[in-house]
């Protein structure tokens, strides 16, 4: 009788359909400290920064003043250009490269496997280019090109509403807004998967459920502060904070005597 053939070990494919999103593993390529880099960058610093971004720029919904004040005040941080390049701008910097590294040697299959988990690497690729192009548009239209904003905050409304008064670069910050926030909260879901913060699909279901309130949350935010700019203050002015004059008093004058007391002028005694 003959004996009956071994199982076959299952495919990596058919692991990775019944065990869902695995956790990042040293000793399994070289790549793995630049990916495990790329992912934590992608949390701290830079999601970190991106929700203080959208809740500062949130107080246009306050008013022009509001936001200059708020621009003044994070330009005034101690060694804020310092901070600024270390967590901001070269972390960013490595994110959006390497991003692009994994996103290029990536094989999309959605047309042949159109599975949830397949829908979901290939938007987080597509929001992640979308994102890439905003930042670095508006990093350096608000940030290097035109009216410094870090000496003169209180351009900083106008400046705005101003760029958003042309359609197309307002329909491109929504749709950069919507791909944003979606490509951090897939983000942060992402993480904790690999990284075994949340093992079991379980807990990813329940977890996933959290992520997408966030960014919905921090997606209204940003289209509230956008339809503040444009439509709630239109016409704001140039600059809510102008430099005054210094102001010369007069020196004292000697009063007639009898007429007011030198000490307090102006009280007739």
């Amino acid at each position: 009788m003959a004996a009956a053939a071994p199982t076959a070990p299952p495919s990596s494919a058919q692991t990775e359909k019944r065990r869902g999103v695995q956790p990042l593993r040293a000793d399994e390529g070289h790549s793995f400290f630049w990916r495990k880099l790329h992912s934590l960058t992608g949390i701290v610093p830079i999601g970190a920064f991106l929700v203080e971004h959208i809740v500062s720029n949130f107080e246009t919904w306050n008013g022009p003043l509001a936001y200059a004040q708020q621009v003044k005040f994070l330009n005034s941080l101690p060694l804020v250009r310092v901070l600024e390049w270390t967590f901001i701008f070269i972390p960013l910097l490595y994110h959006a490269l390497y991003g692009v590294y994994i996103a290029v040697r990536g094989r999309n299959n959605v047309n042949v496997y159109p599975w949830a988990g397949n829908w979901g690497y290939f938007t987080q690729r597509v929001t992640g280019f979308i994102a890439l192009f905003y930042i670095g548009y508006h990093v350096w239209t608000q940030r290097f090109a035109g009216v410094h904003l870090p000496d003169h905050p209180g351009a900083a409304f106008a400046k705005v509403q101003h760029e958003l008064a042309n359609p197309w670069i307002l329909a491109f910050y929504v749709i950069a807004m919507v791909a944003t926030c979606w490509h951090f909260a897939y983000g942060v879901w992402l993480f904790a998967a690999k990284w075994g913060i949340t093992p079991g699909n379980s807990a990813r279901k329940k977890f996933g459920w959290v992520c997408a309130a966030g960014g919905a949350a921090l997606c209204l935010m940003g289209l509230i502060a956008i339809y503040a700019v444009v439509w709630k203050y239109p016409n704001a002015p140039d600059d809510v904070m102008p430099e005054q004059p210094a102001v010369t008093m007069p020196a004292p004058t000697a009063a007639p005597p009898g007429s007011t007391n030198p000490s307090q002028p102006g009280v007739v005694q």
